[in-house]
């Protein structure tokens, strides 16, 4: 699909993965619609790229379904949804206290991760479905984030890496459904990136991180995972499949 001139909708694109991501498509030509719920960033960002945000809660089905018609009324149906918003709090099954993580704890993950990415991919999906293709083969591309955690997460990940996994697993049932109508699905695995939390560490332990990848032995960088979105956009045989980008990294147990 062509970027340019084409609407995009980036969710948890203020910043980190996303940002970067938002930026990529705005510099290829796209008509990009933030969705985050930082305010602050994500004007800053907007106003930076010429885009527009929305400040939207990913779980919210009303709330989903007011922006994606926002947008519209902006840029016109929007034909590329890339999932990035998402959340990776730390918590073992047994807490320090011997007692169980609080299920409330568990929810939230999943709630944000999985179902939000569903909440909005389904909704845009069916803004789309009868909109007819463009050239005549393509309708629309969705891209979600996972993680590598879905397949060899670290203790204290349980919610996190289940919450990706639900992504993974989701990502071909969903690119056969929407086949008929021309809209391909695909996911992104990124490993260890140099995202907001990240760069909240000293570089020493930055630098520790990135020496676990075996190739390129540092930090992943946004850009990086932007251009693996355009990537998927821009090749029409990418559909149903999860794509590591890792750097080659296995994650240990902890």
């Amino acid at each position: 699909m062509d970027i340019k001139g084409t609407g995009a909708i980036v969710t948890g694109g203020a910043s980190g993965l996303g940002g970067a991501t938002a930026a990529l498509l705005a510099g290829r030509g796209a008509k990009v619609t933030i969705f985050d719920l930082n305010a602050d960033l994500g004007n800053q960002l907007a106003k930076e790229i010429g885009g527009h945000f929305i400040k939207l809660d990913v779980t919210d089905a009303d709330a989903v379904e007011a922006a994606l018609q926002e947008a519209e009324g902006l840029h016109g149906k929007a034909r590329i949804l890339v999932n990035c918003a998402g959340i990776g709090p730390p918590a073992k099954v047994i807490g320090r206290d011997g007692k169980a993580t609080p299920l409330a704890d568990f929810t939230k993950v999943i709630a944000i991760n999985l179902i939000g990415s569903f909440n909005v991919l389904s909704k845009f999906a069916a803004r789309i479905h009868d909109a007819g293709t463009i050239g005549g083969e393509e309708g629309g591309v969705i891209i979600n984030t996972a993680s590598v955690a879905a397949y060899d997460g670290q203790i204290g990940q349980a919610a996190y890496a289940a919450s990706k996994g639900g992504i993974v697993g989701m990502t071909l049932p969903i690119a056969r459904e929407l086949a008929r109508y021309g809209i391909r699905v695909a996911t992104i695995a990124p490993g260890l990136f140099l995202t907001p939390l990240l760069m909240s560490l000293p570089q020493e332990a930055q630098d520790s991180l990135g020496r676990q990848a075996p190739f390129p032995s540092r930090l992943g960088r946004p850009e990086e995972f932007a251009r693996m979105v355009a990537a998927i956009i821009d090749n029409p045989m990418l559909n149903g499949e999860t794509i590591r980008l890792d750097g080659a990294i296995r994650l240990a147990p902890k």
